[in-house]
């Protein structure tokens, strides 16, 4: 996993100066290829959407790393009490690795892709992806809530002491490397509710 995230970094060149689409300031890394945003702090829920590949890591301190010249063009980066939004509707993925000291919720929607860099550590995490998201994420939490919406995919590591899984019938769930003291898997497909909410309709 390593070998294989530092060979996206040192794939992506930054052509151009990058800057910031909030206030908040930025360093570029010319040597690595990067873009480090200042005043990223206290960063609890991550929620990303287009076309952006999210790296995510636990860590004792928040940073945000961009990794192509994309991001100044047409991206939004913005952290907003605690919710750092991630979003990128250009055909070039955006590139993203954060690094998080008190991680708790992840979503994800439209072709966005996640995926943990390490173990993601955490008390507790809640992760919901929609539409056509995607997510790989190793992790070690004492409660996991995990929801699949739509046709959204994720492949699930580690170990958990609760884990409350919700997933639409067109989603996909891998899980087989993860363990957990205690278990539920709810089917919440939308097909199944309007069937449902149909019935008791005629009653």
């Amino acid at each position: 996993m390593k070998t294989k995230f530092f060979t996206i970094i040192t794939t992506l060149v930054l052509v151009g100066g990058i800057a910031s689409f909030t206030s908040a300031k930025t360093i570029n890394n010319y040597n690595s290829g990067s873009t480090v945003l200042a005043d990223m702090s206290k960063i609890n829920k991550i929620e990303i959407r287009g076309n952006v590949e999210l790296y995510v890591s636990a860590g004792t301190a928040d940073q945000v790393k961009v990794y192509n010249r994309y991001y100044a063009e047409t991206a939004l980066v913005q952290n907003q009490n605690g919710v750092l939004r991630i979003t990128s509707y250009k055909p070039e993925k955006l590139v993203v690795w954060v690094t998080a000291n008190d991680l708790r919720a992840i979503s994800a929607y439209d072709n966005a892709q996640v995926k943990s860099f390490g173990k993601l550590s955490a008390v507790e995490l809640e992760v919901n992806l929609h539409n056509n998201a995607t997510a790989k994420l190793n992790v070690d939490a004492f409660k996991a809530n995990v929801n699949v919406n739509d046709r959204a995919k994720i492949d699930l590591a580690g170990t958990t002491t609760e884990y409350s899984l919700n997933h639409a019938l067109s989603a996909s769930v891998n899980n087989n490397n993860f363990a957990a003291v205690n278990f539920t898997d709810t089917l919440t497909d939308d097909a199944v509710k309007t069937e449902t909410a149909n019935e008791f309709a005629g009653l």
